[in-house]
């Protein structure tokens, strides 16, 4: 087990969206609330286009990261559409003004068990809200993703990265765990079959002391797991350099683990954030270059 792991605060943790296409370097993960972060070309090859190689990165939640999940929202500028596989299977949060607000603005919801209502974001990945009072704490319940195995799966996440396990219901193939009672918790969903990951898929990020990273880099050593990102320190200029590890369980889904300290000075709320994010949104006119060029944006 990881006992780092189980001293994350609550909240440290994010799904990312689809990385940069054009690089295949772990982005430095920032924590601003709704901050967008621009990159630039990343040493690619054949990058003319100005729209090659741009991309931006946002942080959306709740509220501040020390005790609200949020998820990281990866924009990349030249990308017209994704694959969405079957990996990723929603996020469930408590907000009954998120349901107001999707009958108000004529957002698609539908309701699939009583109360809960499901509905989808523009990139197709899909929310499930409880149309109850939104709690004072973080609203973001749960975040669930397929398996092909779960008793493997469950003994990955709960024997090895030290996740308590909350709920198992081997006729519905469903296992509920986390690292602590107030934060977001894991669903893992057997599917009966392989795991597709599509070319939309992200990671799921959890900060731990920065003393545990190597401890964790060590035992998946042993246990001859799939590290993809062996132990690295990646530098924000100006700013903190954090360490990362990166990992796979047994079906491809990434795993992040973060060096907590550095990572808390990169977790600050903006309180520009909203305003950044707007006019970042206004400034691009990648679908008119595109159009005015007679080009398409590509597929990942």
């Amino acid at each position: 087990a990881l006992p780092g792991a189980r001293q994350c605060p609550g909240g440290d943790a994010a799904v990312a969206a689809p990385p940069c296409p054009c690089s295949a370097e772990p982005c430095p993960p920032t924590r601003a609330q709704r901050r967008p972060v621009s990159g630039a070309d990343r040493k690619t090859r054949g990058c003319c286009r100005p729209y090659d190689g741009k991309w931006s990165k946002t942080m959306v939640g709740y509220g501040p990261e020390d005790d609200h999940f949020v998820v990281e929202l990866t924009y990349n500028y030249g990308v017209g559409e994704y694959r969405l596989g079957n990996d990723f299977l929603g996020i469930t949060l408590v907000s009954s003004q998120a349901v107001s607000n999707a009958r108000n603005m004529g957002w698609p919801i539908k309701e699939v068990v009583k109360g809960v209502f499901e509905t989808e974001a523009p990139g197709g990945y899909k929310f499930y809200l409880e149309d109850k009072e939104q709690p004072k704490q973080d609203p973001v319940l749960k975040v669930a993703l397929a398996v092909s195995d779960l008793q493997k799966s469950v003994n990955y996440w709960s024997n090895l990265l030290g996740m308590k396990i909350y709920e198992k219901d081997e006729e519905k193939q469903r296992a509920l765990l986390g690292y602590g009672d107030n934060q977001c918790k894991l669903e893992l969903q057997g599917i009966g079959g392989a795991v597709d990951h599509g070319t939309a898929f992200g990671r799921i990020a959890f900060s731990c002391p920065k003393d545990e990273l190597p401890h964790i880099e060590a035992l998946m050593k042993k246990e001859e797991q799939k590290i993809l990102t062996p132990l690295v320190s990646l530098d924000t200029p100006g700013k903190a350099t954090v360490q990362v590890v990166i990992l796979a369980d047994p079906d491809g889904h990434e795993i992040c683990f973060v060096g907590d300290e550095a990572f808390r000075e990169l977790s600050k709320v903006d309180p520009d954030g909203d305003k950044l994010l707007d006019d970042a949104m206004a400034a691009d006119k990648s679908d008119e270059w595109f159009a005015k060029h007679n080009m398409q944006k590509a597929s990942a």
